[in-house]
């Protein structure tokens, strides 16, 4: 119970809220811009986060990934591009209502309903977790080995349209994360004799190279094929009912919210599916749900409220895989398993008992993430539309100059600068040939995990693979894992995609 109250306290400082306020207010500035997202965000921002306290540095990145996430619905709700791919359900009730000249109205609903997504999930994660992590100490390194492939696997499954494509992907992240020396002996291996690879990529590098360089190649590319679409404009003369949310508009949404932060809840907690998944579900669950499915995609603070609980609530759940288990469930708890290693915390269900406050001390900057969340995002709702008004032409220099800053003050070499530019050119590659970032950066943080528990199983059995069949909580990861390649990568992906993707066109 100290622990708790101690960790608790911890994040009560004036320098921690400066932080998630911060975090907060960058993160609905870039989720704002169609084609950002709060990962990008994380990747510029963790050079930074060296020379930060290891709590500041977290409450940072919380309010970068809950500021991000609703920032998305932003550019949907304005400008029908929902400015990162987990805000397209939101679209399609969003702009039709900002299209009736109500988009003050829809802008307001989308803020609330992931406040109230972002908050279920947190409280889910508070209560569950320690429980989880008790059970995960239980495991050896062959159930941890089978468990790290069965998650592979699952994320490879559903985060791309090809598995092998995302198999790919992921067993490359594993070859570059076995650059450098070797776990058990020290020997350097894959480093091509260059003295600067000895302790393996630079993991800033490879993040900001991989997530915010090559984002800017794409998107360049992008605006220059296509046009700008024009915002929806906001009436200053408009009615005080069609600019504000009223208390009984609110409540007539709450059980959809609930509806859609149990689904979005669920989907976070299980690696890979993603806050998208989340969205359409929780979206066709109110739609199913509703005395009014007419409604639905003509402007429905249902279909709002419902698409955004979703997703939002994905945001703390993602994390009880990453802090019970040690797998992250998706791009951003990978690179905070990067932050959380740099200040010489390993995440995992031994985190619990040796950085206990911290831990306490970070579900603290959760829950005041969520209030800062809610208060900047009222406060600054038009503003933060207004960012849509920025040109492109502005956004991507300053994104470069920043990116390229962060590296060189964190590595003071010109050799990582060189690097993150191979890592964007890679990384655009890998977006235009569909490869999964996903599985890729997963794959990555997992690869020296799984290489060091795979053979320090081989060391134990002598070299004996019957380890992985005798031990009963390995064998159940591996029957799931053929399971998983039988289902999803032989007989359901196609029919899983076009589902998705009909949604979207709906």
């Amino acid at each position: 119970m100290e622990q708790i109250l101690s960790g608790f306290t911890d994040i009560l400082t004036i320098a921690n809220f400066f932080y998630i306020a911060l975090g907060t207010t960058i993160g609905i500035f870039i989720g704002a811009i169609p084609g950002l997202g709060p990962n990008m965000a994380i990747a510029i921002v963790i050079p930074i986060t060296f020379y930060m306290e290891p709590l500041a540095a977290i409450a940072l990145l919380v309010g970068l990934m809950k500021g991000g996430t609703y920032g998305g619905a932003i550019s949907a709700i304005v400008l029908n591009t929902p400015g990162t791919p987990d805000a397209a359900a939101t679209c399609l009730d969003g702009y039709p209502l900002a299209k009736q000249g109500k988009p003050e109205k829809a802008l307001k609903m989308a803020l609330y309903s992931s406040c109230f997504g972002d908050t279920f999930s947190d409280l889910v994660l508070i209560l569950v977790a320690a429980s989880i992590a008790i059970l995960a100490l239980k495991m050896g390194p062959a159930e941890v080995t089978s468990m790290i492939v069965f998650a592979l696997t699952i994320i490879a499954a559903v985060s791309g349209k090809s598995l092998l494509k995302a198999l790919m992907a992921a067993s490359f992240g594993i070859l570059l994360s076995s650059v450098g020396m070797d776990p058990l002996s020290g020997d350097p291996r894959l480093n091509f004799g260059s003295l600067e690879l000895e302790d393996g990529f630079p993991m800033v590098a490879l993040f900001i190279g991989m997530l915010a360089l090559s984002e800017v190649l794409v998107q360049m590319e992008q605006h220059k094929e296509g046009g700008t679409a024009k915002p929806v404009s906001f009436d200053k003369n408009a009615k005080k009912e069609d600019r504000s949310l009223s208390f009984h508009e609110f409540k007539g949404t709450i059980k959809t919210m609930f509806r859609s932060s149990l689904i979005g809840t669920g989907i976070g907690a299980l690696p890979g599916l993603g806050y998208t998944l989340a969205a359409f579900l929780g979206y066709a669950a109110a739609k199913r749900a509703s005395k009014h499915p007419e409604e639905f995609g003509k402007g429905s603070l249902e279909g709002i409220a419902a698409a955004e609980a979703a997703n939002n609530a994905v945001v703390g759940a993602n994390l009880i895989p990453l802090f019970t288990l040690g797998i992250p469930g998706n791009v951003s708890a990978a690179l905070l398993i990067g932050v959380f290693m740099i200040h010489g915390v390993t995440p995992g269900p031994l985190m619990f008992q040796e950085h206990g406050r911290f831990v306490y001390g970070i579900y603290g900057a959760l829950i005041v993430g969520n209030i800062f969340n809610l208060v900047i995002g009222s406060l600054g709702l038009r503003l933060f539309a207004r960012v849509l008004l920025i040109p492109k032409q502005i956004v991507f220099p300053i994104i470069c100059i920043l990116c390229f800053t962060g590296v060189y003050v964190s590595s003071r070499s010109l050799f990582t600068v060189g690097l993150t530019v191979v890592f964007a050119i890679i990384g655009y590659f890998m977006k235009r040939l569909d490869l999964s970032f996903v599985a890729f950066i997963i794959g990555y943080i997992l690869g020296p995990i799984l290489e060091f528990n795979l053979r320090r199983t081989l060391v134990i059995s002598q070299n004996s693979p019957l380890i992985f069949i005798t031990h009963p909580i390995s064998l159940a990861f591996l029957i799931l894992t053929v399971f998983a390649v039988w289902k999803w990568g032989f007989r359901s992906k196609e029919r899983g995609i076009s589902i998705i993707e009909s949604k979207e066109q709906t």
